[in-house]
């Protein structure tokens, strides 16, 4: 997993619409579910909405990693109104691609988030094995905030 402070890697996932997403031109929060079926990992995903307009006023742009195909995360995103876009992996799932890797005899997928600011630093990373540490709310909050804490 990425630590605070280190650049962050040049991803590029795919939308639910298979269009390229890189994620190096801003600051953004990407969260990773454990699964679409995680329902402690869909509560998270409400929590960020309900943050929806701390982020975009720091101008941080919220978006949800998958680790399942292209097919599955549009029809959660669309049958459950996700506000945010959703991505995945255009070779691997986006999870292995910052050190996300299967826990507990490749049995459980971790989950957790990066915060990155504008110039591609990471601010703000955390990851659990179990979904239910996996969003750290005051810690993502308080990064957040120091973005636009003057220097």
């Amino acid at each position: 997993m990425l630590e605070a402070g280190s650049p962050a890697p040049q991803l590029v996932l795919e939308d639910t619409d298979g269009r390229p997403v890189r994620l190096a031109d801003h600051a953004f929060l990407l969260y990773f579910m454990r699964s679409t079926t995680c329902p402690v990992c869909r509560r998270h995903v409400s929590s960020l909405a309900e943050d929806a307009a701390t982020f975009e006023a720091a101008g941080v742009r919220v978006l949800v990693a998958v680790p399942e195909d292209r097919a599955t995360a549009a029809a959660w995103r669309a049958k459950h109104e996700i506000p945010f876009p959703v991505l995945t992996g255009r070779g691997g799932t986006p999870h292995e691609l910052v050190g996300l890797s299967r826990a507990v005899f490749c049995a459980l997928q971790r989950s957790g988030s990066i915060l990155v600011d504008a110039q591609g630093v990471v601010r703000h990373a955390h990851s659990a094995t179990l979904p239910t540490g996996s969003y750290d709310r005051a810690g993502i909050a308080a990064a957040v905030a120091a973005l636009g804490a003057p220097a």
